[in-house]
């Protein structure tokens, strides 16, 4: 009598590949770096979420609040004036090397009206830039980022 043996992978065998291929995967997505188009995305958000809950504080306490762009000693930033002490806004950009243009001002008025001007600035990060907008009724919103040469 023959004794035909089933050729095949066992449970324990697959589930070491699945592992190794698990362990492979991780190491190389920690590796990998935000890209310069990532990281200018991320901050072009979160820079319209914190200007239109600046426009909203403004707007409460019926307070001029302007925002503009900071560069000193301590690196690069950006300053809300205006509004009261008790309300803490970041100052700082997540990421290095962020730099902010704003088209034709020194600075954003973000309130105390409802209405405010029409404004806009270029967020830069390396060779990416991105647009953020208000055309003074609605929310700052973002443009998709360009690169430049």
């Amino acid at each position: 009598m023959r004794t035909s043996r089933q050729r095949g992978f066992t449970m324990i065998e697959i589930l070491v590949v699945m592992l190794i291929v698990a362990i492979a995967s991780v190491s190389v997505t920690l590796a990998l770096r935000d890209s310069s188009q990532t990281q200018v995305e991320r901050e072009a958000e979160r820079l319209a979420a914190l200007l239109e809950s600046a426009r909203a504080e403004a707007r409460v306490a019926g307070l001029p609040v302007r925002w503009r762009p900071v560069e000193d000693a301590s690196g690069s930033g950006f300053r809300f004036e205006g509004l009261p002490e008790r309300i803490q806004l970041p100052r700082q950009w997540l990421g290095e090397d962020m730099h902010a243009e704003i088209e034709g001002a020194q600075s954003l008025l973000l309130g105390p009206e409802p209405l405010i001007p029409a404004q806009a600035l270029r967020l830069r990060h390396g060779n990416y830039s991105v647009r953020i907008s208000s055309d003074g009724l609605s929310a700052f919103a973002v443009q998709p980022a360009t690169q430049e040469p």
